[in-house]
């Protein structure tokens, strides 16, 4: 009978214990790295959140009071006007301005218009003349925050009397009863905000102390006027404040560029071309233009409002596509 050789035995007890003794070393490594690992997309997270919040939230101070509202019919016609045809304001807040659900990008951030009537859940009894103006000509909210995604880079410049015939408007809303849940920017966004790979706030861009020029030229189908109309209408916030088109800051890869509307891209068209791209929505050869361009809106417009902004678009300089 061949007797076990000691040697071996405890050469082979120790290889076990020593390997028994790596592996339970390489689980309490592995399991201490995933703890920092999860710390540290915690910390990060909380990180972000809290530097976006303190971002997000900061008061913004402007001094720049209302203009005299008159509440006639007048008023209230030329506010509806605006607000339909050349602001769109009811691509935000709804037909009715009783709010909306504009856009939700996933965890990007969820953008909803509030309720700007009286009825339950609204808060235009809430809303001072100053309120309205600030809101429109600055982005800022009654509580002095930042008003998401609100495209006030367009309005700095609204002449006194359009701006008041707005706030006519909107104090003449019928009250909707509807309960709108805040905005929200959610972690990609936040991220990508601090990052400056997302503008969320047109009050940020906005010099609150001017100088304004809030002298418009007369109504009519002069590109003077035209150039004021293109201004409040948001053309310059996605064709660029050269007009020559490319990809609109804040939109994703996935949506269609704009198009560059100066000579060079349209210069071929005719005045009935241009008619037939605001009210149709279709161009020269027939094709449909991206819905994103807001025909609901446009082909509400007067004959003369939509001469007047052809031509200033015809007497703009040309710029080669893509250089907004």
């Amino acid at each position: 009978m061949r007797l076990p050789n000691p040697a071996a035995t405890l050469r082979r007890t120790s290889e076990f214990s020593l390997f028994s003794l790596s592996q339970s070393l390489l689980m309490r490594i592995l399991k201490r790295l995933i703890l920092v690992l999860l710390a540290a997309v915690v910390t990060g997270a909380g990180a972000v959140y809290g530097m976006s919040n303190s971002r997000m939230n900061a008061a913004v101070a402007v001094s720049d009071p209302a203009p005299s509202v008159t509440l006639d019919s007048l008023s209230v016609a030329r506010g509806e006007y605006l607000v339909r045809a050349i602001t769109k304001c009811v691509d935000c807040h709804g037909d009715d301005m009783g709010g909306k659900d504009f856009i939700d990008a996933g965890p990007v951030f969820a953008v909803r218009g509030p309720n700007l009537t009286k009825g339950a859940g609204g808060i235009g009894a809430e809303l001072s003349d100053d309120d309205i103006v600030r809101s429109i000509r600055h982005g800022v909210g009654r509580d002095g925050r930042k008003l998401l995604f609100m495209p006030s880079m367009a309005w700095p410049d609204m002449a006194d009397d359009d701006v008041a015939a707005i706030v006519a408007y909107v104090r003449s809303l019928t009250p909707v009863d509807r309960v709108m849940p805040p905005s929200e920017v959610r972690p990609v966004g936040r991220a990508l905000y601090l990052a400056g790979q997302l503008p969320l706030y047109e009050a940020e861009e906005i010099d609150h102390d001017g100088p304004f020029n809030r002298m418009k030229p007369p109504a009519g189908p002069t590109a003077e006027y035209g150039r004021y109309l293109a201004t409040i209408g948001g053309c310059t916030g996605c064709h660029g404040p050269g007009l020559s088109g490319g990809q609109v800051p804040g939109t994703p890869p996935e949506l269609k560029p704009a198009a560059n509307i100066t000579p060079t891209g349209i210069g071929h068209w005719t005045e009935a071309d241009f008619f037939r791209a605001l009210r149709e929505g279709k161009r020269p050869d027939g094709s449909t233009i991206d819905p994103f361009m807001p025909i609901a809106a446009t082909k509400l417009m007067t004959d003369d409002d939509t001469r007047a902004i052809w031509n200033f678009l015809i007497s703009v300089p040309r710029k080669e596509y893509g250089g907004r």
